[in-house]
């Protein structure tokens, strides 16, 4: 039996800084006691939930390699499966360096508790990870990629947008969405954009002075361009939707 070729790719527990974590348990204040029990608890989840998918992973007929995401600079090759264990951005920073050929697995590592959300709604913001582009969790993880495995499942194909800088492509795809602005938010940015659809163009030059132009595709149709006013998409729809930033005269 050919055993399947793995890249287990981590979000970092660096994501939860030290020093302060070290600064708030040094107070005397209830509620950053409140929060310093919180990240602590992320941290802690974060790391079982990792710890419990690396045995599960032993267990099977793969080989697998673990690298942490802020290791992860070079293109990713020679892998049948990739494997995020983090939240959403963990998933996405694999994706900029992945072609169509290997899929890829998001497992939520740290869910958000609507329970506890509302338990600290008067103390603080006690959301965890969204997850909207991990299909698992530690609870169901061991099942989804048997299905995997044993070829019961098949990956669905997202849409991703490439980008052509001065005529040259730019090496990695969005999976969720490009945005086209000056690196200071308050400054305008002036361009000039034709709309195409399927390889015609659909719209006369259009001309813009904003704040920015973002353009999205359906998997980030929930993130930053629903936030701004945007639709939210299928996640399987190929379209993409574009929206203009605060004009500036």
């Amino acid at each position: 039996m050919v055993r399947k070729r793995l890249l287990l790719l981590l979000k970092p527990f660096d994501a939860y800084p030290a020093h302060e974590l070290a600064a708030l348990s040094s107070s005397n204040n209830r509620k950053a006691l409140q929060v310093l029990r919180f990240l602590y608890d992320r941290m802690l989840v974060h790391r079982n939930a990792i710890n419990f998918c690396r045995n599960i992973l032993m267990k099977k007929a793969v080989n697998s390699r673990v690298v942490f995401r802020s290791d992860l600079s070079q293109p990713i090759h020679d892998v049948d499966l990739v494997i995020t264990i983090g939240g959403d951005g963990t998933l996405l920073q694999a994706s900029h360096l992945m072609d169509d050929s290997i899929p890829v697995l998001g497992v939520n590592s740290d869910p958000t508790r609507p329970d506890e959300v509302e338990e600290f709604s008067e103390e603080f913001e006690a959301t965890r990870s969204t997850g909207y582009l991990c299909a698992a969790t530690a609870n169901n993880f061991e099942q989804m990629l048997d299905d995997i495995l044993d070829n019961r499942s098949e990956p669905s194909e997202l849409a991703r947008i490439a980008v052509n800088l001065n005529s040259k492509p730019i090496s990695t795809s969005a999976l969720n969405d490009v945005l086209l602005a000056h690196p200071c938010p308050s400054r305008a940015s002036r361009f000039s954009f034709r709309i195409m659809k399927n390889g015609e163009l659909s719209s006369s030059l259009l001309h813009s002075r904003s704040s920015g132009l973002r353009v999205s595709t359906a998997a980030g149709s929930t993130a930053a361009m629903l936030s701004a006013g945007g639709l939210e998409m299928p996640i399987l729809s190929k379209e993409l939707q574009y929206m203009r930033g605060v004009p500036i005269y």
